[in-house]
């Protein structure tokens, strides 16, 4: 086995999973005021899954306005942009982590089309696991690309099939038979509003109202900051249409929501949400309930790293009777993002972002519950920070399983390369991150997260099974390639 030290795993370019996206939408009958106001705050809500670029469309009687840039939702939209733009028929909104295609403004999303039919709007949670064969294929029959997200390769899909359709909701569902991975959209037509989810539910997306005003979004905790009432989950492989003739959904007959990502319970989703009938919240209490079962030990205290971690770390101690504590301030200017280019500044970066209470570990065994471990390059400055603090022991506990392999279907995460579980036994990772001993959930307390979820989950970073055929080819950024570099 090959012996790495955590200088070694420095320099690789990750160490948590980043987000995917977050969408949002809303249609008023007739002409509202605040339109793009409520997507801004919705944005706000979901600002978690997407710190990198963010947009907001707007449909003023079939004109449809755009604005969007690469930043935070604050910084994108001022007061002045905002009132220039808040008076419509439909909204929709979107903030982005990319995923596919780079960090530019091009690849900002809500994604605008122009064609023959009329005008979309489209905003895309998720990845493509076909996105490069779709495209290639695009391109030889003369297509042409204004950026390199997959999000541009779905709108010429809908587009081909809508010039061929009778309606907008038509060529969506003919669409989705082309269409292979994870996708949540929510788009926006001269008339219309329509959600779409992928056949295996991978990434969620919901439904509520604000009086007669239909609103769908990522997460439920988006409908909450605007006011709106939780009406459901849109169903995997489901279409939504909201018009003037009032609400309308279609279904795909080979949809099984099986590949629902277990990670939007475990890290990815605020806890306040609501994902397919769980709350995120109570399943991470239960992961931490798990660990304390699976992995017991003999401690003083428990604590949560901010904030993912919090919420099992609770659950921990309420099982182990260990009495829970706080042991990390986080600054909250620094976001979950939060990337140093150089060496020096990342091995900084964690006394920038958390800071122990000292008087919660001082001469104390302490059980550290964090969310995952990716690299373990953050665990084990985080371990180091607790024992200059005096805690006298500190066992680690991740509430996600080993992260062994890669995932297609909207993380940051597209090899192996990195990843400190697919390279090392937990007693190497263990002596590694500097701690007295690991333990990992189990893969079937995983199962059991969401006691309220009557879907399959996603376990394909933990175990190499996915619901879907992955993609052998390594594209994902080949436009951003240097010409040496490309094959």
């Amino acid at each position: 086995m090959e012996d790495y030290t955590m200088t070694d795993w420095d320099d690789l370019p990750f160490d948590k999973l980043h987000e995917e996206c977050g969408v949002f939408g809303i249609y008023h009958k007739g002409e509202a005021e605040n339109l793009a106001s409520d997507v801004y705050h919705a944005l706000y809500a979901l600002q978690h899954r997407g710190q990198e670029s963010c947009g907001i469309a707007v449909n003023r009687d079939g004109v449809i306005s755009c604005h969007k840039d690469v930043g935070l939702v604050n910084d994108v939209f001022s007061a002045d942009v905002l009132g220039k733009m808040t008076k419509g028929q439909a909204a929709v909104g979107h903030c982005r982590y990319a995923t596919t295609g780079t960090l530019n403004r091009n690849n900002a999303q809500p994604m605008l089309v122009n064609h023959r039919k009329g005008t979309m709007a489209l905003c895309h949670n998720g990845n493509l696991t076909n996105a490069f064969q779709l495209r290639e294929s695009l391109e030889e029959t003369g297509a042409i690309f204004h950026t390199t997200s997959d999000t541009e390769v779905i709108a010429y899909i809908i587009t081909q099939q809508r010039l061929k359709c009778a309606s907008i909701e038509a060529a969506v569902l003919a669409a989705m038979g082309q269409l292979e991975g994870a996708y949540s959209l929510v788009m926006m037509s001269s008339t219309k509003l329509i959600a779409a989810r992928d056949p295996h539910g991978f990434r969620p997306l919901c439904m509520g109202h604000i009086g007669e005003d239909v609103v769908f979004a990522s997460e439920s905790c988006a409908l909450d900051a605007v006011g709106a009432t939780f009406d459901r989950d849109i169903e995997a492989g489901e279409v939504v249409v909201v018009s003037s003739e009032g609400v309308k959904s279609y279904k795909l007959e080979n949809a099984r929501h099986d590949g629902m990502c277990v990670f939007e319970y475990i890290y990815f989703a605020r806890p306040d949400s609501v994902v397919d009938g769980s709350s995120v919240h109570e399943a991470r209490v239960r992961a931490g309930s798990f660990l304390a079962l699976e992995h017991p030990v003999q401690a003083d205290v428990v604590i949560g790293v901010p904030d993912s971690g919090l919420d099992a770390a609770i659950g921990f101690a309420r099982q182990s009777g260990i009495p829970y504590g706080l042991g990390f301030i986080k600054n909250k200017y620094i976001g979950r993002t939060f990337i140093q280019p150089e060496q020096k500044q990342r091995q900084n970066a964690v006394r920038i972002k958390l800071n122990v209470i000292s008087e919660t570990v001082r001469g104390k065994r302490v059980v550290m519950v964090d969310d995952s471990l990716v690299r373990g390059t953050t665990s084990a400055r985080i371990v180091r920070l607790l024992r200059e603090a005096g805690a006298t022991e500190v066992h680690v506990r991740l509430s996600a399983p080993p992260f062994t392999h890669p995932c297609f279907f909207g993380t940051d995460v597209d090899s192996t390369d990195g990843l400190i579980a697919a390279k090392h036994s937990h007693e190497e990772i263990c002596r590694i991150i500097g701690a007295d001993s690991i333990g990992f959930l189990s893969l079937d307390a995983c199962d059991k997260l969401a006691a309220h979820s009557q879907c399959g989950f996603c376990k394909g970073c933990f175990t190499g099974e996915y619901p879907v055929s992955v993609p052998c080819e390594k594209a994902k950024h080949r436009f951003e390639q240097p010409l040496s570099g490309r094959e």
